[in-house]
């Protein structure tokens, strides 16, 4: 069911958030009524077909949508290998259906994309000018989606990719290590994977301060996590820490877990550019669990 969050009436800063169900769409959501600016319209799948270029185009016509936040995305990334044809057709023509509708309005607009561009196989942080190489069906489809917006360049657009989400809201690893140990003394996490987890609740946060910043000619690409580096296995540990829950937590390797999708195995991003330009203050991971298990 659509859901229209209207603060303060104006044709000036209408904001379609897709995905508006997901963890970061219920992040923007919770914070919403603090950007006093912005009247915010969320739709998901039941709502609006992101890959019908008519219906979108209709609607952003129609409710005179001024900026787009892109937070819909076809996320289950060993699914994704049974069914490429979805996860295209959400994570790449969608995209470029918003890029063409953007162009063609002037309007603004936020995609969000992934650290599963890259192959995992640099050894330090990765920085927007590196070269993709995705290992999966769900990396490829988000790359697609990339290059398509870069190609058709909507004015004062931004892609931002962002790293191993989790929320308050929604399935994600802190809410599946929490029901795990509510049943087990004992669980295995891997430990050869690196990354950085991002709560959702800041990358959102992120978003909406930067909004009245973007002003830029060419599309516009950036990284964005939680600081710091861990493992998932240090990630699980963290979580089990912090929330004062005991569980032994054991090492394994990604060879002892198989998955349909390969998984970069280093997906650090390097955060220089989207702080330097935009003034953020990003949150240490650790720090921002806490936060996130406060609220659960």
């Amino acid at each position: 069911m659509l859901h229209i969050l209207t603060i303060q009436l104006t044709s000036m800063n209408n904001i379609l958030v897709t995905g508006g169900n997901g963890q970061l769409g219920s992040e923007l959501r919770d914070i919403a009524p603090n950007y006093q600016d912005y009247n915010f319209l969320f739709t998901d799948v039941k709502d609006l077909d992101i890959t019908n270029h008519t219906a979108v185009a209709a609607f952003i016509e129609n409710n005179n949508i001024t900026i787009i936040l892109n937070c819909a995305a076809y996320t289950a990334v060993d699914k994704a290998e049974s069914e490429p044809e979805l996860a295209d057709a959400i994570n790449h023509l969608a995209v470029a259906n918003f890029a063409q509708i953007a162009k063609d309005n002037n309007i603004k607009l936020v995609h969000i994309s992934t650290d599963y561009v890259f192959d995992g196989t640099n050894h330090k942080p990765y920085v927007e000018t590196d070269t993709p190489n995705p290992k999966s069906v769900y990396g490829q489809t988000k790359l697609d989606g990339e290059l398509a917006m870069q190609q058709i360049n909507p004015a004062n657009s931004i892609i931002i990719r962002t790293s191993w989400v989790y929320s308050k809201f929604g399935n994600n690893f802190v809410k599946t290590m929490l029901r795990l140990a509510e049943t087990r003394d004992e669980i295995s996490v891997v430990a050869d994977q690196i990354g950085t987890p991002t709560n959702a609740a800041d990358l959102a946060e992120a978003i909406l301060n930067i909004l009245p910043q973007i002003s830029n000619e060419t599309v516009e690409l950036f990284h964005y996590s939680n600081e710091g580096v861990c493992s998932w296995y240090d990630f699980a540990k963290a979580i089990f820490e912090i929330g004062n829950i005991k569980v032994k937590v054991n090492t394994i390797e990604s060879s002892q877990y198989p998955t349909l999708a390969d998984r970069p195995f280093y997906s650090v991003l390097n955060k220089s550019k989207i702080n330097e330009t935009y003034q953020l203050e990003i949150s240490y991971w650790r720090d921002s669990i806490v936060k996130c298990l406060n609220m659960i």
